[in-house]
């Protein structure tokens, strides 16, 4: 689990702010890769559930260009891969509790239990993406606050950048 957003961005550092914001980017990152996992295996799942007699083969196809089209409304950032954050693994061992990785001969009451495993951990994650999402624009807030009000220095950041 996270830890939580301290109470009052502006009793940071600077320094402390743009940690913690990049913190709870991390997060958000490993959060919503396992998110739009859970969404491709669940849209697996149901296209499973509506054409019973198809290999999953025969949906995977239409299912990966929906994901990979899908916009999320925020800017692009270079990313770590989150194959093995928390959150997937967690994903990992509830597919492998409800038997994923035999999908095409599972039974449509185990399809139903897979669906709705799969959908309780989406609605969680997405929950959790949002509360990150919260706590980043405040932290960019606080972060764009003191660059208007010249308690930032901007070159700072330059340097900082240019020189990790």
């Amino acid at each position: 689990m996270i830890e939580p957003l301290v109470e009052d961005p502006s009793s940071l550092s600077l320094d402390e702010l743009r940690r913690e914001r990049s913190r709870l980017q991390g997060a958000e990152d490993a959060v919503s890769y396992a998110r739009r996992v859970a969404q491709a295996r669940l849209d697996l799942v149901q296209a499973r559930l509506t054409d019973h007699e198809q290999p999953v083969s025969a949906h995977l196809h239409e299912v990966l260009a929906h994901q990979l089209i899908a916009p999320s409304g925020r800017p692009p950032r270079e990313t770590d891969d989150h194959a093995e954050s928390d959150a997937a693994n967690e994903l990992d061992a509830i597919c492998s509790a409800n038997g994923f990785a035999r999908l095409d001969s599972l039974t449509g009451d185990e399809l139903r239990a897979l669906a709705e495993a799969l959908a309780q951990y989406e609605r969680r994650v997405s929950a959790q993406r949002r509360e990150l999402f919260e706590s980043i624009d405040a932290l960019s807030a606080d972060l764009v606050r003191r660059y208007r009000e010249g308690t930032a220095d901007v070159d700072g950041l330059w340097e900082r950048d240019a020189g990790g």
